[in-house]
């Protein structure tokens, strides 16, 4: 079953034609045409047309936005269609979430699948429920993410989730594999390698560089350091590291944008060959210069923290949702328009 409520909208093309249609007729006059009187011509009664005038304008717009708001107001009181529910997760142990149902006491509630970004779901959709209706949720921890701040619904809604079992820790993989492609004059392709063995050795040695003299699929990371030449039309990579005097080479860096991440400063700039960046500290000269930026690119290619997962809670209706919803603004909508209407009638006649 799915819900009706974009069928109002279709129809008001046809219900706002109705009173405009009524509002010209009502006010229809008549124009008549006296015919020659000839003497030598037979006798002709006078013909009447009738005449449409646009009159009364402000009355027909103020009746067609009662008209509007009239189907506005039924769309948000009278579809409602949804009764108990009952979200459920897929993947959790389904003997465990039958319990949940149980203990709820909503057997009996349609159930259907948990969708992703639950809570916002059910938050933007809070208006296809009818009143009193209650809302379940039983998931696997981890599925559902804490929000900054409780969501407020309209009905009651509860949170149960599974607890994840004890998983043992993983065994150790073999290391991280990423391609660099590098090109650099001569008197500065050693220390370029320096930087990436002693990359190597860092974080345990869970990542190894490799490096090869010209780009593939699979590269990650350029790096450019011949100033006097362009670079292949064809290198492509998701991050270009660019030697000191490439500027020209690169009309991007003009609109670089300067940032400084563990006391190396750097720009940056996007181009269609991938994020361009650049540095003083390109290649490092010594240890502590390659260690601040090992740092500062592992800073920068870390992957966002993933949600801390929502417990198990009961979220009560929010009475401030419940006096915001539109059925309350648009029903006081519908009383200043049916008085203005009134109102102008009155005018019109008097």
């Amino acid at each position: 079953m799915t819900s009706s409520y974009p069928w109002w909208w279709l129809a008001l093309p046809l219900l706002l034609l109705l009173p405009i249609w009524w509002h010209r007729q009502k006010r229809q006059r008549l124009d008549a045409q006296f015919l020659a009187t000839a003497r030598f011509l037979a006798a002709a009664a006078p013909q009447q047309l009738r005449v449409w005038q646009w009159r009364d304008r402000l009355l027909l717009l103020v009746r067609c936005l009662l008209l509007v708001a009239l189907i506005a107001w039924l769309a948000v009181t009278v579809l409602p269609w949804r009764g108990d529910t009952v979200l459920v997760d897929a993947g959790a142990d389904q003997a465990w979430a039958a319990r949940q149902i149980a203990d709820a006491g909503m057997d009996g509630a349609r159930r259907i699948d948990l969708p992703p970004d639950a809570l916002a779901w059910l938050r933007h959709n809070d208006r296809n429920w009818r009143a009193g209706a209650r809302l379940l949720i039983v998931a696997r921890e981890g599925q559902i993410g804490m929000p900054a701040r409780a969501p407020q619904f309209g009905h009651a809604v509860e949170l149960r989730v599974q607890a994840a079992p004890n998983v043992p820790p993983a065994p150790a993989t073999s290391p991280v594999s990423h391609r660099v492609a590098l090109s650099a004059v001569p008197e500065r392709v050693q220390a370029w390698r320096a930087l990436f063995a002693a990359f190597d050795q860092a974080g345990d040695g869970a990542q190894r560089y490799v490096i090869a003299g010209a780009p593939v699929a699979a590269t990650e990371l350029i790096v450019w350091d011949t100033p006097a030449l362009a670079p292949p039309a064809d290198w492509r990579a998701p991050h270009w590291w660019l030697g000191a005097g490439n500027d020209k080479t690169w009309p991007e860096l003009s609109k670089a944008t300067t940032i400084t991440i563990n006391g190396i400063t750097l720009r940056h700039a996007d181009s269609p060959r991938g994020r361009l960046w650049t540095s003083a500290a390109f290649p490092p000269q010594d240890a502590e210069t390659a260690r601040a930026l090992y740092e500062a690119w592992r800073l920068l290619a870390a992957a966002p923290a993933p949600a801390y997962p929502a417990p198990s809670h009961k979220f009560d209706v929010a009475s401030a949702v419940a006096d915001a919803k539109p059925a309350y603004w648009i029903a006081w909508l519908l009383l200043a328009l049916f008085l203005l209407e009134r109102s102008l009638t009155h005018a019109r006649r008097s």
